[in-house]
């Protein structure tokens, strides 16, 4: 590992402790194997003055739940240091009384809540103090004799701290143990199984020496894994899998949704199923004891609450595999709750696929990424771990302690309510623009993920932000469908909404002039389409939660117009073949509707052009057609959308074969 720091920006803070402390922090927070997603916590303590000019010493350490890769002077609770310190002298001091005096502490209320490491922080003589999760020291700590390694990789100016539960009962044990100690001759401090701490009077300082430690603790592992792993027994090897996580074929992407669907079910929510099906992720899950080194607990005490102890170990039948975990998860409560908590829920966070990857489960993409990223930091330890004589974490008493504490569950519970369409898998068609677009953006807005096809290259890069992806497909080529439903399935874990929205209008032409052209392109996109996508997708619909499928039909089937039967026919067809399927896909639980909008202005088959041609046809000027419904008023892409996205949501979740349409109101189709 090498420092990050740079003597030009650190100029640029002026001096001012803080904001050399906001640099330092992010530079910590730009090193994965330090820190992951508000893991460590840093401080500084500075003088100020209060409102009447008197001189006080303030520790200012991060806020609660916040995340040193991108915080900010304001991510800092400013806590009065004799406070904090007068708080480590005290025997007792309950979690509740903990968080309350830091509060009541703070020079600033609008700030966050204090790190619950705020009383180590001051406990420790030194202006700046830096705390990281890094990898490669804790995979030391949590191996046999890793307490023995430790005292051999530093030697006596490591003062190494034993595990101790965090919040005050570390912060008292630290206190405890240092009220002898020379801290000048202390270069760092190892909490067993948790971090390290460095510190000093000088930001860089402090920032390179964690640097360094780390630099050491990654140096041992690499220098001796080979030469331990060649004298071991606990070196395990892989089995004689097919490892080609490229690949993958129709029956391994049943298996995931079949999966998700009961992760889903035991959590009591639609999930987000990530698989990582990677060289490294595929060979750990070939391991032979894969089982045994995958569950014997988490890298670091913080990670239970993302990740649960352990994971799920997928066999044959996913349902049964889901039980048997919840079934171990309940027992694991048991043992520990003495009957004073109540469980939270028993699905896993993440599952070893042996011979295939990892998946990990979540909420929304950031529960899952942030998931994957854990587990992707602890497959490397585990292997390093073995490799140095045995993976032994913490016992699952210790990560229950944490997975339960208050304080850690009161970070969970700041995401407030879930969205309509929370963990939900979505796939939209004729996405570009459009209706399809106001589909795409009103999904991921009620918490779904999308899959947004289209045929416009544009589609790949249209929609920068997480939790959507493009795909180019051209709805008429089978293969391209095929392709396009797989890769939903391989990147989401699943398919639960349909929206089959992609269509053309063709230029207007009389039954007597139509071009044969027209008619087959107008029944190939508008009919034949649609068909061949639903049929790709029922067999992961059939697996998916609450199901449901939308038509993006028209006023044209119950009203149709002179000039447009090459349009007017395939729709109703389209509308045909959705009552059909309605009756076919209800045992499978799965639900098909359909929206017939009219006159949507803002898409593309409403060109300059063909917008004056019906307007003229019609004997009315643009500005009157566009609001010629008995409502007068004008329908919007985003209007659709937003009724598509109800009907395949809970209010609609009792109705299927509805024919629904959405046009203020037309004489004609009433």
């Amino acid at each position: 590992m090498k420092s990050r720091w740079s003597e030009r920006e650190a100029r640029r803070c002026g001096g001012d402790p803080l904001a050399l402390r906001v640099y330092t922090s992010r530079l910590l927070g730009q090193e994965p194997t330090l820190v992951l997603h508000g893991g460590g916590n840093t401080s500084v303590k500075a003088p100020v003055r209060d409102l009447f000019g008197e001189p006080e010493e303030i520790l200012y350490v991060k806020g609660s739940g916040g995340d040193l890769k991108t915080i900010d002077a304001s991510g800092f609770s400013p806590v009065r240091l004799d406070v904090a310190r007068r708080m480590a002298e005290l025997e007792r001091l309950s979690d509740t009384a903990m968080v309350t005096t830091q509060r009541a502490a703070m020079i600033d209320p609008g700030a966050p809540n204090p790190s619950v490491e705020a009383i180590l922080h001051a406990v420790v003589p030194f202006c700046y103090v830096d705390h990281t999760h890094a990898d490669a020291v804790v995979t030391i700590t949590n191996t046999r004799d890793g307490a023995d390694r430790i005292h051999r990789i530093y030697g006596k100016r490591m003062l190494i701290v034993p595990y101790v539960m965090p919040g005050f009962l570390l912060s008292r044990k630290v206190y405890e143990m240092t009220r002898e100690v020379d801290w000048s001759r202390c270069d760092g401090m190892v909490l067993m199984n948790h971090g390290v701490f460095t510190f000093a009077d000088d930001a860089r300082v402090s920032y390179e020496r964690m640097i360094r430690i780390v630099t050491v603790a990654e140096s041992y592992l690499r220098r001796t894994a080979k030469t331990v792993a060649s004298r071991t027994s606990h070196v395990v090897r892989p089995l004689s899998y097919d490892l080609r996580p490229t690949t993958y074929d129709r029956s391994c992407l049943e298996q995931l949704a079949r999966l998700r669907r009961a992760v889903s079910c035991a959590r009591g929510g639609a999930v987000v199923a990530r698989w990582e099906p990677g060289d490294e992720a595929a060979a750990f899950s070939a391991l032979r004891n894969v089982t045994s080194v995958a569950t014997r607990g988490t890298l670091t005490p913080d990670h239970v609450i993302r990740t649960k102890p352990f994971p799920l170990i997928v066999r044959r039948n996913p349902e049964a595999d889901v039980e048997r975990f919840t079934v171990a998860y309940r027992r694991y409560f048991a043992r520990h709750a003495n009957g004073k908590l109540t469980c939270l829920d028993p699905a896993p966070r993440w599952a070893v696929w042996p011979g295939r990857g990892i998946v990990a489960f979540g909420r929304s993409m950031q529960d899952v990424g942030i998931v994957a990223d854990i587990v992707r930091h602890t497959l490397r330890a585990i292997r390093a771990g073995e490799a140095l004589g045995g993976w032994r974490p913490l016992p699952q008493r210790a990560l229950f302690d944490v997975e339960y504490w208050e304080l850690e569950q009161a970070k969970l519970k700041k995401g407030g309510a879930s969205l309509p369409l929370q963990g939900k898998v979505a796939l939209v068609t004729g996405a570009a623009s459009g209706i399809g677009k106001a589909c795409v953006e009103t999904l991921r807005a009620q918490g779904a993920v999308v899959a947004a096809l289209d045929i416009d290259r544009r589609i790949v890069s249209l929609f920068a932000q997480p939790g959507i992806i493009g795909v180019r497909c051209d709805v008429t080529d089978a293969r391209q469908v095929d392709a396009a439903v797989q890769e939903t399935v391989r990147h989401f874990g699943g398919l639960d909404i349909l929206i089959s929205n992609a269509g053309i209008f063709p230029a207007s032409e009389s039954i007597a002039r139509l071009r044969q052209e027209t008619w087959n392109r107008s029944v190939s996109v508008n009919l034949s389409s649609h068909q061949r996508l639903l049929q790709a997708c029922i067999p992961y619909l059939s697996l998916g939660i609450e199901p449901s499928v939308v038509i993006i039909g028209s006023k044209n089937v119950a009203a149709p117009g002179p000039g447009a039967a090459a349009y007017s026919v395939a729709k109703a067809g389209l509308a045909q073949l959705a009552r059909v399927a309605a009756l076919e896909l209800a045992s499978s639980g799965i639900r098909v509707n359909v929206v017939h909008p009219n006159q949507v202005f803002d898409t593309a088959i409403w060109t300059p052009q063909v917008l004056a041609s019906r307007a003229k046809q019609y004997g009315l000027s643009v500005e009157q057609y566009k609001s010629n419904n008995l409502l007068n008023v004008e329908i919007t892409s985003r209007d659709v959308a937003q009724l598509a996205c109800a009907m395949a949501g809970s209010l609609f979740a009792k109705t299927t074969g509805a024919q629904v349409p959405i046009d203020g109101g037309n004489d004609r189709v009433i």
